[in-house]
């Protein structure tokens, strides 16, 4: 496995080693141990989600507060998806920046995002299957959330806003500046 920081401190890309033969693929998905070693984390995941989706459709940007904040390990099953984290942690270098990553089940990449991030992803492939890993459990009344097409963050969806889906529930999403400045 091999373990690159983004320019987001404490937020990951994980490659994992995979082995192919004749007969498929196999790789390690995850491995507790070898994930704290490598990221110097002590990460314990409590919750496991999955969702599938068409293409366009865009979830986030998501977060979790206070105590019910939530670090995540992301990644695509099936399809491809392009994975966006931004750094909400208001003492941080980065407050405010975000990075996207394309995960595919071709490449097989992970995106660790830290507690202190809003995340969402839009999907590029015609369907997907999108798995994750949260640290602590899911809290209604902690969610928290920020508008996909904020003219501050400046996130290129690489999808033009007319083909995207996006629900009800997060085309009322409220502006960084709002929540944060």
């Amino acid at each position: 496995m091999m373990v690159r920081e983004t320019k987001l401190k404490g937020c990951y890309i994980i490659e994992p080693k995979i082995f192919n033969d004749s007969r498929g693929y196999f790789f390690e998905s995850f491995n507790q141990k070898t994930f704290n070693e490598l990221t110097n984390q002590n990460v314990n995941f409590v919750q496991d989600n999955e969702s599938f989706s068409s293409r366009g459709v865009l979830r986030g940007l998501h977060f979790q507060t206070r105590d019910h904040a939530q670090a995540k390990l992301v990644r695509v099953i099936k399809g491809s998806v392009l994975d966006v984290a931004v750094d909400i942690r208001i003492d941080s270098e980065t407050f405010g920046e975000h990075v996207a990553v394309e995960l595919t089940e071709d490449n097989k990449h992970q995106l660790f995002i830290p507690r202190g991030f809003a995340h969402g992803f839009v999907v590029l492939s015609d369907k997907a299957i999108f798995s994750y890993k949260c640290d602590n459990f899911y809290n209604k009344e902690a969610e928290g959330g920020i508008i996909f097409n904020d003219q501050d963050l400046q996130i290129d969806w690489r999808l033009q806003e007319e083909d995207l889906i996006i629900s009800e529930k997060d085309m009322e999403l409220t502006t960084f500046k709002e929540l944060f400045i």
